[in-house]
C-alpha cells in the first residue's frame, strides 16, 4: 500500500523546490520570457508547457489542466485578460491564474478579468518568482517556508533566446506589416527588450509607439527601429 501510494501521489514541495508537484502552463509569445520562465520552474520542480498564442493555449486546455496558468496579457491573436477571464468563471477552476506584462499600467486589467495576481516583467528573480505563486496555491501544496538564497537567485536566460525573438520581429517587420501588425511588433519587441535590458531598442520601439499614436508619419521611426533590430540580428549571442 505504502508503495503504490507514493507511486500515485504528488511529491511534497521543500523549501528549496517550492512548486513540487505544480504543473504550469505559460502563455508567452517571447521565448526569452519564457526561457527565463522555464529555468525558474526547473529549480523550483514545477513542470512546465508553453503556448504561444491564445488559441495554442486554448488547445492546451481542451486535454491539460495545470497547477497554475501564467499569461501574458499581450499575444499575436488578443489579450491573455480574456483567458483568463474565461478561466475564472470556468468550473472546476484553475487553482492559479496569473497574468504577467511588462507593461505596470495593465494590472487592474489583469484583475478585473479574474487574475489572482500580476507579474511585472522582466521576471529575474528565482526568490519573487517562487513567492507570488506559492501565495496563491492550497494550503496543502505549500512547502513549510521557501529557501531565501543567499545568492544565484537572479535568472539569465541563454541569449539565444533573445536573438529568436529579434529573428521572428524581423520576420514579421519584413513582410509589409500592417498597422494591426505593426501595433503587435512594436508591443511585443518593447517587452522582449525590456527582458532583456537593451536600453536603444526599447527607446527606438517606445519612439515608433509614440508617432503612432499621434497619428505623425513613422518613416524616420521605423528605419530606426528597423535598423536596430537588424544590427541587433547581426550580433547574434554577444548581443546581450
Amino acid at each position: 500500500m505504502d508503495d503504490l501510494h507514493a507511486l500515485i501521489s504528488p511529491p511534497a514541495p521543500t523549501p528549496g523546490r517550492p512548486l513540487l508537484g505544480c504543473s504550469i502552463l505559460v502563455v508567452e509569445d517571447s521565448r526569452f520570457a519564457c526561457e527565463a520562465i522555464r529555468l525558474m520552474c526547473l529549480r523550483s520542480g514545477a513542470r512546465l508547457r508553453r503556448a504561444d498564442c491564445l488559441a495554442s493555449a486554448r488547445r492546451h486546455l481542451l486535454a491539460y489542466r495545470p497547477t497554475i496558468l501564467i499569461a501574458d496579457l499581450g499575444l499575436p491573436d488578443g489579450s491573455g485578460a480574456d483567458l483568463i477571464a474565461d478561466l475564472a468563471q470556468a468550473e472546476p477552476r484553475i487553482p492559479v491564474l496569473l497574468a504577467m506584462s511588462g507593461d505596470p499600467g495593465r494590472q487592474r486589467e489583469a484583475m478585473e478579468a479574474g487574475a489572482d495576481d500580476f507579474i511585472e516583467k522582466p521576471v529575474e528573480s528565482l526568490f519573487s518568482f517562487q513567492k507570488i505563486l506559492v501565495s496563491h496555491l492550497p494550503q496543502e501544496m505549500r512547502p513549510p517556508r521557501l529557501h531565501t538564497p543567499a545568492q544565484g537567485d537572479h535568472i539569465d536566460p541563454d541569449p539565444i533566446a533573445y536573438r529568436d525573438d529579434i529573428a521572428h520581429a524581423c520576420e514579421m517587420l519584413g513582410t509589409g506589416a500592417d498597422e494591426r501588425t505593426l501595433d503587435y511588433i512594436v508591443q511585443f519587441t518593447t517587452g522582449v527588450a525590456q527582458s532583456a535590458h537593451d536600453k536603444p531598442l526599447i527607446a527606438a520601439a517606445r519612439r515608433l509607439a509614440r508617432l503612432r499614436a499621434a497619428g505623425r508619419p513613422i518613416g524616420s521611426g521605423l528605419a530606426q527601429f528597423a535598423g536596430i533590430l537588424q544590427e541587433r540580428l547581426s550580433a547574434g549571442r554577444t548581443m546581450i
